[in-house]
């Protein structure tokens, strides 16, 4: 049996996918910026502010993400929808969300203030990942995705294509979209900075989306030439594990490159450098503390965790895989699956959160 040959795994490969996902993390970190607390406030204490920062990335990625795969910089490819994976997996991973304490990309930056919580939340959530694509839940899985719908010629569904496959077409809607979401940014006044320790919310999801512009360049060019995989944390943490147990990353969608004889992708090395780089912002802003939580706090987080794991491999991408990487192509699959984790969210916010209040009332 012939041994793939893959291409060798160079200095700026490596150095690259760090950089990207430190700077990711720090900003994440110094930004407070976790999609958990931006959906869960809007319903909990009618708090805006942290979705609109969501926006705000996102605004800047269709507009950045499209205008370079116009100007044949980088290739976007739209996920095809499945739609029962999409909706129950988004919906699942929002539900996990909660009980774990953090999205996907909120608890691998808290690793890297210590919160040992958040330590245990990635095992768990790599866990999943891995019992869902490799091992006993793999059937489900299967299952799940089977249910797949495709537009013209086999082409995944956008949100555009429903109006005409057209550059014209694809334009009015990012404009249109993007004219509606900024209106609502402007309501939280994004130009008001206070002294704050962090960075302000508008400014936080300012950094986001332009480190989601810079990993979608940086992502193709080193990593995965034709197609930019940008920032998602669900693959790579997959990936990451994959790679520690068995040497060989077993992506099925991006190139693996040879690294000592282990098969490792670009995204396995950004999502490392996220905790690094939140580490780096939390012990300059003297915020790095090891925290142990209740035990009974714990049971709780390694289960949603594990049913993030579930759901995020199911949706095809978990909060920023979908809901700011996906989006950007404006694919139905990716604006379903968003849709399932925001409504999964404020369920699990509504039983955990807010009747346990109106009982005590």
């Amino acid at each position: 049996m012939e041994t793939e040959v893959l291409q060798s795994a160079t200095l700026a490969f490596i150095v690259s996918g760090l950089l990207c996902g430190g700077l990711v993390g720090l900003i994440l970190q110094r930004g407070r910026f976790c999609m958990n607390s931006a959906f869960r406030d809007i319903i909990f204490i009618k708090e805006y502010n942290v979705f609109q920062a969501y926006l705000i990335a996102l605004i800047i990625m269709l507009i950045g993400g499209n205008a370079l795969a116009d100007m044949d910089i980088i290739h976007l490819k739209a996920q095809t929808f499945y739609p029962v994976a999409n909706i129950l997996g988004g919906y699942l991973f929002g539900l996990g969300m909660v009980m774990a304490g953090g999205c996907g990309s909120g608890i691998i930056y808290r690793v890297g203030e210590g919160q040992i919580a958040s330590i245990v939340a990635v095992f768990c959530f790599l866990f999943g990942i891995g019992a869902t694509t490799n091992g006993a839940l793999k059937p489900l899985y299967d299952l799940l995705r089977s249910f797949k719908v495709a537009g013209a010629e086999g082409a995944p569904y956008t949100l555009y294509g429903f109006f005409g496959n057209t550059p014209i077409v694809k334009w009015i809607t990012i404009a249109v979209f993007c004219i509606a979401c900024f209106a609502f940014v402007l309501q939280g006044k994004p130009f008001a900075f206070g002294k704050q320790k962090g960075f302000f919310w508008s400014v936080a999801g300012l950094l986001v989306g332009i480190m989601g512009i810079v990993t979608f360049w940086a992502s193709e060019y080193w990593g995965s030439p034709g197609f930019a995989r940008g920032m998602n944390f669900t693959t790579p943490a997959g990936e990451t594990m994959f790679t520690f147990l068995t040497g060989d990353a077993r992506s099925k969608f991006f190139p693996m490159f040879d690294l000592f004889s282990f098969k490792v992708t670009w995204g396995e090395f950004f999502y490392i450098g996220v905790p690094i780089g939140a580490f780096i912002s939390a012990k300059i802003m003297r915020e790095f503390k090891w925290k142990i939580p209740p035990a009974r706090e714990m049971l709780t987080v390694m289960g949603g965790s594990f049913i993030m794991g579930f759901g995020a491999s199911c949706a095809g991408g978990c909060n920023v895989g979908q809901a700011l990487t996906g989006f950007t192509t404006l694919s139905i699959g990716s604006i379903a699956a968003t849709i399932a984790i925001i409504l999964g969210n404020w369920t699990m916010v509504y039983f955990k959160f807010i009747r346990p209040m109106g009982d005590i009332e």
